[in-house]
């Protein structure tokens, strides 16, 4: 009998317990292992290869099957095709402009080309002179000219001033400015200048102004109802009192006298 170093490690030891039986066997089972995993990696390595080589196969095979049905003759369709024709779009109508003042600033002049106006005497002194356009040297004159009195055979009449008529605020027939509004908005555009100091304190508004147009068609009784300052309101009523005559309103087919309210825009342009 052959004695292994199993053997003599085992020799005083309980050989039934399984460890000798496993250091016994270890190469044998070593052994197996090492083959047995040796296929197995073998047989996973081939099947991988192969799959990749039937991969690329496909890959060509599809290559091939797309170039080959390729046609690049040109084929007529069995209907003719209809291109829809789009319809124009309506013009859209451009925004209407808004009234606006034309104003430049004043140019600046030497201190000789500006006229100063002289003002009045005092109160005082005109007590004993005579009024008149330019300063004469002369006798001063105790009293004011009174006028002589009337004869006593002269009767005084006295006559009643004529009642003034009555102003309509609203008539059938409204006035009308020479033109109509769009006239009407070009004279103001013309005519109307924006004040220097609103400019400079960048003010801007609506100035609305009353007046009257008579019965003869002329302006008159022009006054600002609604204020906007910085000399705007006196430039309004100064272009209003300078406007020519109107149509008048008429009422039962007669001219009357009616009010008029007109508003004058003031607008800083960026």
């Amino acid at each position: 009998m052959k004695v292994t170093l199993d053997d003599v490690v085992f020799e005083t030891r309980n050989k039934e317990y399984g460890a000798y039986y496993l250091r016994k066997n270890y190469r044998r089972y070593l052994t197996q292992a090492t083959v047995t995993g040796t296929a197995l990696f073998s047989l996973l390595f081939g099947a991988a290869l192969a799959f990749n080589k039937m991969n690329s196969a496909d890959k060509e095979r599809g290559i091939d099957v797309i170039l080959n049905a390729t046609d690049l003759t040109p084929q007529e369709p069995d209907e003719p095709l209809e291109i829809p024709k789009e319809e124009p779009k309506p013009l859209e109508e451009p925004p209407q402009e808004v009234a606006q003042a034309k104003f430049l600033p004043p140019e600046p002049k030497a201190d000789e080309e500006v006229h100063i106006e002289e003002p009045p005497p005092p109160s005082e002194s005109l007590d004993k002179v005579a009024i008149s356009n330019k300063n004469v040297e002369g006798i001063e004159v105790s009293s004011v000219f009174i006028p002589p009195p009337l004869p006593k055979e002269a009767a005084v009449v006295k006559v009643d001033a004529p009642a003034e008529e009555e102003i309509l605020m609203a008539v059938e027939q409204d006035p009308q400015f020479p033109g109509g509004m769009t006239a009407l908005m070009k004279y103001l555009q013309k005519n109307v200048n924006y004040p220097a100091a609103a400019q400079r304190a960048n003010i801007s508004g609506k100035v609305i102004v009353q007046f009257v147009v008579e019965k003869d068609g002329s302006v008159g009784q022009v006054k600002v109802i609604k204020s906007v300052g910085f000399g705007c309101d006196e430039e309004a009523m100064r272009v209003v009192k300078s406007m020519p005559k109107w149509s008048p309103g008429k009422q039962n087919g007669r001219p009357v006298r009616v009010y008029y309210t007109l508003p004058v825009s003031y607008t800083i342009q960026d």
